[in-house]
């Protein structure tokens, strides 16, 4: 029988010892705070006899779109043209491949910070000939201070949990172990979360002699949320 040296690596005991037991625990955070940005989605449409005459109305009403939003400078954090599209329409009776009209679309989206003035230009928008709005999508930016006090928060609440579980056993914590994210020992293919936010549309509208009052648009709560994992050795207890 051989004896271990004395810097083999020793083996892992994920219970702990009875001189140094382990606690674990999950630390959390909930935060209700206000959104940072706001997204609308901006579709043009244009329908005509020929493919031209639908092509040139919808590149002009496109382009009022763009201008339009651009006036409102540092307002629009970003402005990005997402699907654009020509269809023929058949028509719907007789034979052979007779084209009726032409329609046409192209999609807008805009990012804004200011959201007094997303309200009014919104409206603004959804004055336009055939053109439809949808949104607000509130939303935080991915490196939000709100992500790092949620973490933050959730690792004082694991080590308060701890503690109190150290002392309910009339000891201390002694050494932190191991912090993780939860899920990071497993971690799954990263899906982005479908945006929880309140969603307003507005059809296709015709532009009115008079200016439409900007709409009152209250921005929603945004719930941020942190897990963490952590592992600690406290001194032994005297049961």
């Amino acid at each position: 029988m051989t004896t271990p040296a004395a810097d083999d690596p020793q083996p892992f005991v994920p219970y702990g010892t009875p001189d140094a037991p382990r606690i674990a625990v999950r630390g959390e955070a909930r935060l209700e705070v206000d959104p940072e940005i706001a997204r609308i989605g901006v579709t043009i449409a244009a329908r005509g006899k020929d493919r031209r005459t639908a092509l040139d109305d919808l590149t002009r009403r496109n382009t009022t779109v763009l201008d339009l939003i651009k006036t409102y400078g540092d307002a629009v954090e970003k402005l990005e043209t997402g699907a654009f599209s020509i269809t023929p329409q058949l028509k719907e009776k007789g034979r052979g491949e007779r084209v009726h009209a032409y329609h046409g679309r192209v999609h807008v989206t805009a990012e804004l910070t200011d959201f007094t003035a997303l309200g009014e230009l919104t409206t603004r928008l959804a004055d336009l000939d055939l053109t439809r709005v949808d949104g607000p999508w509130w939303a935080l930016r991915p490196n939000s201070p709100a992500h790092r006090k949620a973490r933050q928060q959730a690792v004082k609440e694991a080590v308060q949990r701890a503690r109190e579980y150290a002392e309910a056993l009339g000891t201390s914590l002694a050494a932190l172990v191991e912090l993780a994210d939860v899920g990071a020992e497993n971690a799954q293919p990263f899906a982005p979360a479908a945006p929880g936010s309140r969603m307003r549309s507005m059809s296709y509208a015709a532009a009115e002699d008079t200016a439409a009052a900007p709409l009152d648009l209250e921005p929603q709560r945004q719930h941020v949320y942190a897990q963490v994992n952590a592992r600690f050795t406290m001194a032994p207890p005297k049961l």
